[in-house]
Parts: C-alpha cells; sequence; structure tokens
C-alpha cells in the first residue's frame, strides 16, 4: 500500500500570494470571495491563512508580505506542487532549462520547498512532505 506521500506526489498541495500590502489584499479576497483569515505569526508581522469559512478547520490559501526571503517573489499566485524528491526535482528543473529561485527551505512538521522558473517564465514552488 502507497504511503501518504506517495499518493500526493504530482498533486497541487498548496497556493499563497506574497504581496507588498497583505493586509489589503487579504481584505479584498475577504469581500470578493467570502474567506476568512487566522494570523500565522512570522515574528515582527503576521502573513495571513485564509479559510473558506469561519467554521473551516483548514485553510485553503495564504496571502503573504513580501518580505524577508518572499521579497523577490512575483505578486501572483504561487501554487505548491508535490514532488518525491526536492533535490532531484531541482536536478531535473536546471537540467531542463529552468531557474531556482529560492534555497530549498523547511516547514517544520509539513516537508520542505523551494521556488522554480519553468523554461516558458511561470513561476511555482516544489514541496516535499514529511513522509508520513
Amino acid at each position: 500500500m502507497p504511503s501518504d506521500k506517495a499518493a500526493r506526489i504530482g498533486l497541487i498541495e498548496w497556493t499563497d500570494i506574497t504581496v507588498a500590502d497583505a493586509e489589503q489584499l487579504r481584505d479584498f479576497y475577504s469581500a470578493v470571495v467570502g474567506w476568512k483569515w487566522d494570523d500565522v505569526s512570522m515574528g515582527d508581522y503576521s502573513d495571513y491563512a485564509m479559510k473558506a469559512s469561519e467554521e473551516a478547520m483548514s485553510p485553503v490559501a495564504g496571502i503573504c508580505h513580501a518580505k524577508g526571503g518572499n521579497s523577490h517573489l512575483p505578486p501572483q499566485w504561487l501554487v505548491y506542487i508535490n514532488v518525491d524528491n526536492i533535490d532531484h526535482s531541482r536536478q531535473e528543473c536546471v537540467r531542463l532549462g529552468g531557474k531556482l529561485l529560492s534555497d530549498v527551505k523547511v516547514m517544520p512538521e509539513y516537508g520542505k520547498f523551494c521556488v522554480i522558473e519553468d523554461p516558458a517564465g511561470a513561476v511555482a514552488a516544489l514541496f516535499e512532505p514529511i513522509d508520513e
């Protein structure tokens, strides 16, 4: 029987957007689509986990400030695509004409990710979930 991680390879796991004014965009999506938010502490500021409703347990997207390690990301929705081995996927990205836009970052208890640009110029994140 495949592990939970194996069953998730190739799926889009998450999406978020990084912008200069996260509060303004948080309020925009709250009004336009009805999303509610939870603060996600980033130390001296908060990003936002957006939920479909107050009652929803799991967030559906994130809205982040363009600060620190995110300061270079373009203001577009960024999808996180599950991969089996992030190091192998990064090597293949470069070999096939893509670019690495970030180092691998670890999200404790979730996995690790990096941001890439494909040969067409589209930006996405590769995400290696923790094997459960």
